[in-house]
């Protein structure tokens, strides 16, 4: 059950002598912050765990990922070629190329050419290395050094140094200058061993498992997932079927186990529990979880237990109420041993409300990230309350936010098509104010929303 929700209103408009005055709550940012403490306090007495790289994915880090060793660990060729010593021509080494995975060859000297394979180590002595396509072999047998060899002219320059070579065999020419160092990849050009490749919370995409493993991981240091049960409160909602005769359809038990866990959490569990003191007590005191999650029962109706069961179970409410429609008689409550309960509004958009306001930043906290979100312009005008912070489902529009119509504390059909949630002060937004946006963990809509011109406000 939840409070009546006033209507709102738009910015600038008087509220007049009905206005509803401000409750005792906390203001939404506190009401985040506060959220975001308990997570980090109750992380604090988690060890992290070590994960193989298979299984770290979609995982944020536990402590800064360091480099173990210098990246690439020897001067390697950037592109298949010769590996050259000294100014040209180049007498050709006939010998194995030099090949990736194997040992580097022995050291040139100068005038001294080898093939080498991308990734192969330059064998000692080399200045540089030449791709194919810039160079050219000819053979040439022992000649005296007065022999001009019969040559095209635009050969001739490049080759008038081949007479003095005195050994049989192929000689290398390159056909672009040549600068020391070129097409080699040096030890150590990305990182030394020791240093900070990514902070800690950083969350583990393919990217970064293939970054680990050339850093030379084998497993990542990751937070454990937190632990979440879901207990839907409520002797009218039905599982199946049709609403009827005052019974309406179970819209959070379904919705909110799968939220959670996109935000990172490992769900054990989504109950549901009648309208019943004791066995809400005996399932908010007997679960393992880190995190309960409840919907209803957070406000003073004669079904709302949730207070009294949690004052029984020596519970500590860091907040109780926040300043923010929908969903104001959201709570937040320590249970003890770095567990935690936050209690959402039956509601369901406003329940929307809660799970970002107050698990969302626990949970972030809990792994060590922080929640998602930006600043975007709002296309039009959006009535606000006049004391509570608001918030909102939109979709982008390009660089602009535009609000979506279905916005009511019990109505999901405007959070369903959004992209996020935008953060309405309190008075109101004028169109063109920029706006926090709480993003939501999935791909955005990119405005592709059907039924366009019913959704919008």
């Amino acid at each position: 059950m939840t409070l009546k929700e006033p209507v709102p209103v738009a910015p600038g408009t008087a509220t007049g002598a009905k206005a509803e005055p401000p409750h005792r709550a906390t203001a939404w940012p506190e009401a985040r912050a506060a959220a975001a403490r308990a997570g980090t306090a109750a992380r604090a007495g988690r060890e992290p765990r070590r994960l193989p790289l298979g299984q770290a994915l979609g995982h944020a880090l536990a402590e800064p990922l360091l480099a173990l060793t210098d990246l690439p660990s020897f001067d390697t060729s950037a592109m298949d070629g010769w590996a050259v010593a000294g100014p040209g021509p180049w007498s050709v080494r006939t010998e194995t190329p030099v090949l990736a995975g194997h040992a580097p060859a022995a050291a040139l000297t100068d005038g001294e050419a080898v093939r080498i394979a991308t990734g192969a180590p330059v064998p000692p002595g080399t200045t540089a290395v030449i791709r194919t396509e810039h160079s050219r072999t000819e053979r040439t047998d022992t000649e005296p050094a007065d022999t001009e060899p019969a040559e095209s002219a635009d050969r001739t320059e490049s080759t008038e140094r081949a007479g003095a070579v005195a050994a049989p065999g192929p000689v290398l020419h390159a056909l672009r200058d040549v600068v020391p160092g070129q097409d080699i990849r040096p030890r150590g050009q990305e990182c030394r061993a020791g240093d900070e490749l990514l902070p800690a919370g950083t969350e583990v995409t393919p990217v970064v498992l293939g970054l680990a493993a050339a850093a030379g991981y084998d497993e990542l240091p990751v937070p454990p997932r937190p632990r979440v049960e879901v207990l839907v409160l409520g002797d009218e909602l039905l599982t199946a079927g049709l609403p009827h005769e005052g019974l309406i359809r179970d819209a959070l038990g379904p919705m909110l186990g799968p939220w959670l866990a996109a935000l990172g959490a490992e769900v054990l569990a989504t109950r549901r529990i009648g309208d019943d003191a004791e066995e809400l007590y005996a399932a908010v005191t007997g679960s393992a979880a880190d995190l309960v999650v409840t919907t209803g029962g957070t406000a003073a109706g004669p079904v709302d237990h949730l207070h009294r069961v949690l004052d029984k179970a020596g519970a500590t409410l860091l907040v109780d109420g926040v300043k923010v429609r929908p969903g104001h008689p959201m709570l937040l409550a320590a249970l003890g041993g770095h567990r935690h309960l936050v209690g959402l509004p039956g509601n369901p958009l406003a329940a929307v409300s809660g799970l970002l306001t107050l698990a969302e930043p626990l949970l972030a906290a809990l792994v060590g990230a922080s929640p998602s979100g930006g600043r975007a312009p709002v296309l039009d005008e959006v009535h606000g309350h006049p004391y509570d912070t608001r918030l909102v489902p939109v979709v982008r529009r390009g660089e602009q936010l535009v609000p979506l119509r279905y916005n009511g504390p019990a109505m999901l059909r405007g959070i369903a098509v959004a992209d996020g949630m935008a953060v309405v002060p309190p008075g109101g937004a004028r169109s063109g104010q920029e706006l926090d946006v709480l993003d939501l963990p999935w791909p955005p809509t990119s405005g592709a929303v059907p039924a366009q011109g019913a959704c919008f406000t």
